[in-house]
């Protein structure tokens, strides 16, 4: 015991009753928000048109937006990119009759109305049929990853830290999502890339913590599987803080100096880390101890005859 209490300064696993209840609470919130008020899929999922034009000037974009709304274009999705004079416009179909050069030259001549130097710089048109193919896509590319990482970490390690590792992912992606649903974010496909990282992100905490279980398991005899798990996560407490602080630093300079186009994409992934922090130390050392996890489960099994190899 007395490696235990050197190294072991805070009971994780004392609390994680509170963090289920605090995780269940999130995902209750994060399922009930995606059943009434769904996803506010971008033009990238529900197809459109985008048009990006360019201003003698630093744009506008309360102007803009306004501008548009007059002209019937209350929905439109107005950002700078590259420069502050450089905007885009991403407009839903208005109907099946209109083409995506008519309704470029409806948003042109809005905004020539109240700027008469504005120059269109391109056009590019999503149909509705692309973007059913990407939300179908997208949901499948965060399937067979969680399909990947179950087998990976089955492999690695056992079956039980496989279901702990996908459960913990799984609870990152839903909370994660759900915070868009929630406060009505437009979800598009660098939102769904953010995702996929954060997953990376997520899963290699995760494998960190379960490779100091391993080894503490194999290493540390004579004490309960709670005070193995408390240990390893006291162990790696200090590599985990140190990375998810570096981490957001950088995530949050792209959130606040990044530019609108990057917004949400900043946005995710700063959710993400901080939800898969939590997740790793909480969720997936919880579920070992909810799984059964034992010592036996990791030890190697020596060969018939091994003994005898032996000089």
């Amino acid at each position: 015991m007395e490696l235990i209490s050197k190294q072991t300064n805070i009971d994780f696993m004392g609390r994680r009753k509170l963090a289920l209840v605090f995780s269940i609470i999130l995902m209750t919130a994060s399922i009930a928000s995606l059943a009434i008020n769904g996803l506010k899929f971008g033009l990238d999922f529900t197809g459109g048109t985008l048009i990006e034009v360019e201003y003698p000037q630093d744009a506008d974009l309360v102007q803009i937006r306004a501008t548009l709304a007059e002209a019937g274009f209350g929905d439109a999705v107005v950002q700078t990119f590259g420069t502050p004079r450089d905007v885009l416009v991403r407009v839903a179909p208005r109907g099946e009759g209109e083409s995506s050069a008519d309704l470029s030259t409806e948003v042109i001549t809005a905004l020539q109305s109240s700027v008469s130097e504005v120059e269109l710089r391109r056009v590019e048109y999503v149909g509705p049929q692309i973007g059913e193919e990407l939300t179908e896509q997208g949901v499948l590319a965060l399937f067979y990853a969680l399909l990947g990482i179950l087998i990976y970490i089955w492999v690695r390690f056992e079956i039980k830290f496989a279901v702990g590792a996908v459960a913990a992912l799984a609870h990152d992606v839903l909370i994660t999502i759900g915070i868009f649903s929630i406060f009505g974010l437009e979800f598009d496909l660098t939102v769904l890339a953010a995702l996929l990282a954060v997953i990376g992100y997520s899963l290699n905490d995760t494998v960190v913590v379960y490779d100091r279980v391993r080894e503490n398991f194999r290493t540390v005899r004579k004490h309960p599987e709670f005070d193995i798990l408390n240990l390893s996560i006291n162990q790696m407490l200090a590599r985990t803080l140190m990375t998810s602080l570096t981490t957001l630093l950088v995530l949050t300079a792209l959130f606040i100096f990044g530019g609108e186009i990057i917004h949400n994409f900043a946005l995710a992934l700063i959710v993400g880390v901080i939800i898969g922090t939590y997740s790793s130390i909480y969720i997936a050392s919880s579920s070992l101890l909810a799984l059964g996890v034992t010592r036996q489960d990791l030890m190697q099994v020596e060969k018939e005859g091994a003994e005898l190899d032996r000089p």
